[in-house]
C-alpha cells in the first residue's frame, strides 16, 4: 500500500480547466489506495472509481440459455472464419469472400469452425484478389477461361515498359496495382479500395467487420460478484482478438445492461467491455498504457480485471474462460465523468488519412469516422472544414488557424504518450483505436486512446523490433500521413510536444516507476492466470521479469482455452500445452530470402520485448532524441520487417506485392533468370489452375484458390496449427 500511494504523479502541462476532470480521471490517491485491494477483497463497488479499481479481479458469471448461446455466434467473412461467407454487399461483395447461403465453406467443420486446412492465413486476404480481378461473370468462382483472362491481363498491365518480360519490381508494382493499400472513399459511402478495414455502410469497423463478420447480440444473466443482472444484452467484440480467438471460448465480449432496462446501472456505469488479451502474455498492455495516458493528463478509459465463468444448461457449468481486462467504454457517462457534459460529438475513426478532404457530402465521411454519438449539422460541418483545411491550406494559413480546430495542449499530450509507448496499432500506423471528440464549448477536436493491447512497441507488423524501440520522435507514424505532418510542421504545437514528452521521459516514464507497476499488478492477477493453464503461468513469469516468449498462434492453440464446441473425446481442453513447443510457433510464415525479411526467418515472428526490457531501451532512445545524439528510426510505407515496402523506406503502401510480389514471381519464373515471360506467366498460372481444380469441377472456389495460394505460394511452416496442410513448408534455415 505504502509503495502504491508513493508513486510518482505527473500530469503533464496539465491546463487548470482540466484539474476536476483529471481529478476524475486520475482520482490518483484514491484509485491507488483502492488498487492495493487484493483480488477478491471488498464489497461491490459503490462507484465507478471503486469497479475500475486497478488491480481489483472481479468474478463475472454469464449463463446463457442454449439457443442464445448458439445465436451469438458470429456469421459472415471469408471461409476461414465461418458462417456463410456472405458479406454486407452479398456473397463476393465487399467483407463477403465466401459462398452464399448458410452452409459452411469447404474446409470448415461443423458449425462454421476451421475444418482441416482451414484457419487464419495469408491466402485468406489474396485469393479474393484473384476472383475479384478474374471474375467477369460475377458468380463468385473463377472458369479456366477466366483463369486465362486474368493471366493475360495482368502480364499486360504489369508490363510497364513492353520489354516482353516482367522483372520483380514490376511483378510487386501490379500487385499492388490490383490491390492497393487502403485510402480514402472511392465515392459516397463507398469502401476505400484494396484490403482496408471499414466495414458495410451503417455497420462497425476494423478488420473482422471489413471481412462480413457480423456480432449478433443476445440475452444473458449475468451475476457480477453476487449482484445479479437478469437480461443484459451481450455479444463478442473485437477484430485482431476475435479473429485470433474464435476457435475458443475465449472471446472479448461487450455487456449493456440498459438494452431494455432503462437506468440500470453498475457503479454508475451501463457497458461493461470484457478484453480476452490473447495478444498479451502480460495481461497488462492495455491496463499500464491507459495509466500512463490518464497520468500524463490525457482522458482515457479505466480498468480492472474480470475472472469471467460461463453457464450454458447441458453444456458448460460455471466453465473457467480465463483472465480479462475490464475496460471502461467511452460513451455518454465516460463524457460526463471527464468533461462535465454529455453533449458534443463523438467519433471512432478508422482511416491513415485523418481529416481528408472527401467533398461537401457527410455520406462520404459517415463510415470512416463512425459516429458513436449522433452528430448534428454544426457538428459535421465542423468535421468537414477542418478536413479542408488539413487537404489544402497554405502552410502560413494552417498554422494560423490550426489552434481553433485542435487543442493543441491536449494534442501535445496525447501524442507524447503514443509515441514514447510506440503504440503503432493507431493513428500512426494502421490509422485506428483512438476516439475524436468535438468539444460543445471550445469546438475543437480532443483525442482518446483506444484499444492499446500493442502498446509498448509490441506491434510485430510494423518495424522490427529494434526500430519501434527506436521510433522516431519527430516523424512517428508509417509512411504518409498528411495531417499528423502537417500538425507536426506547426511550431506551436511540436514546441509543446517535445516539452511534454521530455517530462513524460523524465517523470511518469521511467523505467523503474513502471517496472514497479508491473510488478504491483502481476502480484495481484498471478492467481487467475494459473487458473487458465501452467503454460499460460509460465510465460506470464517470464514476461513479468522482463524475459522475451516466442509470439502465441491463431485459432484455438493460445494455450489453455477450450474450444467453443464440445470437446472431443480424450481433448484436455489445454491444447496449447498438448500441442506447441515450447517456444510456440511462429505468426506469420517463413518467407523466401528476396522477400525483404531475415534470410529463412520469420516475418512476423520476432519475439518482442516484453515491458520492462521496452521501456528501458525506450526511455534511453527518447532522451538521446531529445538531446540530439539520435535521429531515432522512421518507418515506410509497408507492412512486415522494418514496415518497409521493397525498394526502401518513405514509399507507398506495398499492397499486396509485400507478400506475393518475390513468390510469385519466382514460382513463375521457370528457367530462374530474373525475368517472366509472356509464356512463363500464361502457362504457370494454367499449371496451378489445373492443380487448384482439386474436384475437377471446371471452376476454381474462392476456398480453392486460398488453398492453392498457401499451398504453391505462400507456403506455411511444416504443421502450423489451423494455418494449412504440414507439407507446405520453405526450405529450412542453413
Amino acid at each position: 500500500m505504502k509503495n502504491a500511494l508513493q508513486t510518482t504523479r505527473c500530469r503533464l502541462g496539465t491546463p487548470v480547466r482540466h484539474r476536476k476532470a483529471n481529478a476524475a480521471v486520475g482520482g490518483l490517491s484514491v484509485l491507488l489506495a483502492l488498487s492495493a485491494l487484493a483480488a477478491g477483497e471488498g464489497g461491490l463497488p459503490k462507484n465507478s472509481d471503486e469497479l475500475f479499481t486497478l488491480t481489483r479481479v472481479w468474478t463475472v458469471h454469464l449463463t446463457f440459455t442454449p439457443d442464445q448461446w448458439e445465436a451469438m455466434e458470429p456469421q459472415g467473412g471469408p471461409g476461414p472464419f465461418g458462417g456463410g461467407g456472405r458479406g454486407p454487399g452479398g456473397p463476393g461483395g465487399p467483407g463477403g469472400f465466401g459462398p452464399p447461403g448458410g452452409m459452411p465453406p469447404r474446409g470448415m467443420g461443423p458449425g462454421g469452425g476451421p475444418g482441416p486446412g482451414a484457419g487464419f492465413g495469408p491466402g485468406m486476404f489474396i485469393a479474393p484478389l484473384f476472383l475479384a480481378a478474374g471474375d467477369a461473370d460475377g458468380d463468385g468462382q473463377l472458369t479456366a477461361r477466366e483463369f486465362a483472362g486474368l493471366a493475360e491481363k495482368w502480364f499486360t498491365a504489369w508490363d510497364t515498359n513492353r520489354s516482353g518480360g516482367l522483372s520483380l519490381e514490376e511483378t510487386r508494382a501490379g500487385l499492388d496495382a490490383a490491390a492497393p493499400a487502403p485510402g480514402p472513399a472511392v465515392g459516397p459511402g463507398g469502401p476505400p479500395p484494396g484490403l482496408n478495414l471499414r466495414g458495410a455502410d451503417g455497420r462497425r469497423n476494423g478488420l473482422a467487420a471489413a471481412l462480413g463478420i457480423e456480432f449478433p447480440t443476445v440475452k444473458a444473466d449475468l451475476d457480477f460478484d453476487g449482484q445479479k443482472f437478469p437480461a443484459v444484452s451481450v455479444r463478442y467484440k473485437g477484430n485482431g482478438t476475435f479473429l485470433q480467438s474464435r476457435d475458443t471460448l475465449k472471446r472479448s465480449l461487450k455487456i449493456d445492461l440498459n438494452d431494455g432496462f432503462p437506468g440500470r446501472k453498475l457503479a454508475g456505469v451501463t457497458k461493461l467491455n470484457l478484453h480476452n488479451c490473447v495478444t498479451d502474455a502480460s495481461w497488462m498492455n492495455e491496463v499500464l498504457s491507459h495509466r500512463l495516458f490518464r497520468d500524463a493528463g490525457v482522458p482515457a478509459p479505466r480498468t480492472a480485471y474480470a475472472r469471467v465463468y460461463l453457464t450454458v444448461p447441458g453444456e458448460f457449468d460455471r466453465e473457467y474462460l480465463g483472465l480479462y481486462s475490464l475496460v471502461e467504454n467511452v460513451d455518454g457517462p465516460f463524457l460526463e465523468h471527464r468533461f462535465g457534459n454529455k453533449r458534443g460529438a463523438l467519433f471512432k475513426p478508422v482511416t491513415p488519412n485523418l481529416f481528408e478532404y472527401l467533398g461537401d457530402d457527410w455520406a462520404a465521411y459517415r463510415q470512416t469516422y463512425d459516429p458513436k454519438t449522433p452528430p448534428g449539422a454544426e457538428e459535421i460541418a465542423r468535421v468537414i472544414t477542418f478536413a479542408k483545411l488539413v487537404s489544402a491550406a497554405d502552410d502560413a494559413t494552417f498554422a494560423d488557424r490550426l489552434g481553433s480546430f485542435l487543442d493543441l495542449d491536449e494534442f501535445a499530450r496525447f501524442m507524447a504518450v503514443t509515441v514514447w509507448l510506440s503504440t503503432l496499432d493507431s493513428l500512426l500506423g494502421p490509422g485506428q483505436n483512438f476516439l475524436v471528440y468535438l468539444e460543445p464549448t471550445t469546438r475543437r477536436f480532443q483525442f482518446i486512446p483506444w484499444d492499446l493491447d500493442h502498446s509498448f512497441g509490441q506491434f510485430p507488423l510494423l518495424g522490427t523490433q529494434a526500430q519501434r524501440e527506436n521510433l522516431s520522435i519527430h516523424q512517428p507514424w508509417q509512411g504518409e500521413r498528411r495531417f499528423l505532418r502537417r500538425v507536426f510542421g506547426v511550431p506551436a504545437f511540436k514546441e509543446r510536444y517535445l516539452a511534454r514528452l521530455k517530462e513524460l521521459n523524465e517523470t511518469l516514464g521511467r523505467p523503474e516507476r513502471i517496472a514497479s507497476q508491473v510488478d504491483e499488478v502481476a502480484a495481484a492477477i498471478r492467481p487467475a492466470v494459473a487458473e487458465e493453464s501452467a503454460r499460460k503461468l509460465a510465460r506470464f513469469d517470464q514476461v513479468v521479469a522482463g524475459q522475451p516468449v516466442g509470439p502465441e498462434g491463431p485459432g484455438g492453440f493460445m494455450g489453455g482455452t477450450r474450444p467453443r464446441g464440445r470437446l472431443a473425446e480424450g481433448n484436455t481442453g489445454d491444447r496449447g500445452d498438448d500441442l506447441r513447443s515450447p517456444g510456440g510457433p511462429n505468426l506469420g510464415f517463413q518467407p523466401p530470402r528476396d522477400f525483404g525479411g531475415p534470410p529463412g526467418g520469420p516475418i512476423f515472428g520476432e519475439p518482442v520485448k516484453p515491458i520492462k526490457s521496452f521501456v528501458t531501451a525506450r526511455a534511453r532512445s527518447v532522451a538521446d532524441q531529445l538531446a540530439g545524439r539520435s535521429e531515432g528510426e522512421t518507418l515506410g510505407g509497408g507492412f512486415g520487417p522494418g514496415g518497409r515496402p521493397p525498394g526502401g523506406p518513405g514509399g507507398p503502401p506495398p499492397g499486396a506485392g509485400l507478400f506475393l510480389g518475390a513468390p510469385l514471381h519466382s514460382a513463375l519464373d521457370a528457367d530462374k533468370d530474373g525475368t517472366v515471360t509472356r509464356s512463363e506467366f500464361t502457362t504457370g498460372m494454367a499449371r496451378w489452375f489445373s492443380s487448384w481444380d482439386t474436384d475437377q469441377s471446371g471452376s476454381l472456389t474462392v476456398e480453392q484458390l486460398r488453398a492453392g495460394i498457401e499451398k504453391d505460394l505462400l507456403r506455411l511452416p511444416a504443421g502450423f496449427p489451423g494455418f494449412g496442410p504440414p507439407e507446405g513448408n520453405f526450405p529450412p534455415e542453413p
